[in-house]
């Protein structure tokens, strides 16, 4: 990891010389999510492509472009598209551009996802709002030579998803009558969605959804001392068992579409009472 703090600099250099807007929100738009960047007001849409240091999503549904603007009157960093590691890059690498997007001036930061519900209770289309995570993936982006500059070696997990946030959204969606739960977020590797006998081991140890992402955007904004929410819709249901069927990414964007309007309306409130 040395040399990461100057590749930040750089990066965020090039991007003020593009824009001058400062964030205090920084948002990553997962899949099928990225209709967000409608939203966003005065929009300055820069291509990952031309940032120092940037990776592009390799991923179909995801754009690969920061966008710097205005949500309700509120200075925002979007991420439309994210980097994976499936993908094949490095945890620094997917991670690097929260480390840019704090470096912007964001403090706090709303990472969205699809996920499988492997809670009884979750539905396809839920919204859920998380309480807490079960790292499972094979790499941790903190690992290696810690800068002090970026944020303590051995950052503490206790309150890592902000109560205030939390408890804006169950109230606004109560009010709303959208439905939101609070679960636990287990991340995996992937690519392949996982098998019936780990959908059933995840919910066992206790995890409600489970995705591809999120977690190493969650330890890199904890490191760096953000306030972080994380709002995943559920794509499809994984649990029971009984209920699983065959499911391409086709059928999780066709299932996010359909719920997003309530997820923009959530992310926007948030922006608006915190920004």
């Amino acid at each position: 990891m040395r040399g990461l703090f100057e590749k930040i600099q750089e990066a965020t250099s090039y991007i003020q010389s593009v824009c001058s807007i400062a964030p205090k929100t920084a948002i990553i738009a997962g899949t099928g999510l990225t209709n967000l960047q409608n939203h966003i007001e005065n929009a300055v849409k820069i291509p990952y492509s031309d940032i120092p240091h940037f990776k592009t999503s390799t991923v179909k549904s995801h754009s690969g472009q920061l966008i710097l603007g205005h949500i309700r009157n509120k200075p925002v960093v979007l991420m439309s598209g994210r980097m994976h590691y499936y993908e094949g890059y490095s945890m620094q690498e997917v991670t690097f551009p929260v480390r840019v997007m704090h470096s912007l001036g964001a403090d706090q930061i709303f990472i969205t996802n699809a996920s499988g519900g492997i809670n009884a209770d979750y539905q396809a289309g839920d919204l859920v709002i998380l309480k807490d995570h079960i790292n499972l993936m094979p790499d941790n982006p903190l690992r290696g030579w810690n800068d002090d500059r970026l944020g303590d070696r051995f950052p503490d997990m206790m309150d890592t998803y902000h109560l205030p946030f939390r408890t804006f959204a169950k109230s606004f969606c109560e009010e709303k009558g959208y439905g939101i739960h609070e679960g636990v977020y287990v991340g995996f590797a992937g690519p392949n969605l996982e098998t019936p006998a780990e959908y059933k081991f995840l919910n066992m140890i206790g995890g409600d959804m489970v995705g591809m992402s999120t977690v190493p955007e969650v330890l890199t904004a904890k490191h760096a001392q953000m306030k972080i929410a994380v709002i995943s819709i559920i794509s499809n249901k994984c649990f029971p068992l009984e209920y699983i069927q065959e499911t391409s990414v086709e059928d999780v964007i066709r299932v996010v579409n359909q719920n997003i309007p309530k997820a923009i309306d959530l992310i926007e409130h948030l922006i608006e009472a915190f920004g």
